[in-house]
């Protein structure tokens, strides 16, 4: 399922820009739909794609698009909200009121 780009708070661009300085980082984001995946190495930079899209590139030759990105080493990301919401989504149906 694609997701339309959505802009992401300016605050995010430096928080990657202070990771790309280390030499590993691991980063959780959602692929297709809610499938969360996982890439790593040393992060290279930025690129703009199809519909002014961005992604966070590394030397592994992964890329993760900056507004589905979930954590960058277990900081929260631009995506992290709708994690959290996706994953307590569970516990709203199974919570029994009286």
């Amino acid at each position: 399922m694609a997701t339309v780009f959505s802009p992401i708070h300016p605050d995010y661009y430096d928080m990657f820009a202070e990771e790309k300085e280390k030499e590993l980082s691991k980063v959780f984001y959602f692929g297709n739909g809610t499938e969360v995946e996982e890439a790593k190495g040393k992060i290279t930079g930025l690129v703009t794609r199809e519909a002014h899209a961005q992604y966070l590139t590394f030397d592994t030759g992964n890329m993760a698009r900056i507004d589905r990105i979930i954590t960058v080493n277990g900081k929260p990301g631009p995506a992290y909200d709708e994690y959290d919401a996706y994953a307590l989504a569970c516990l709203d149906c199974n919570v029994q009121t009286d």
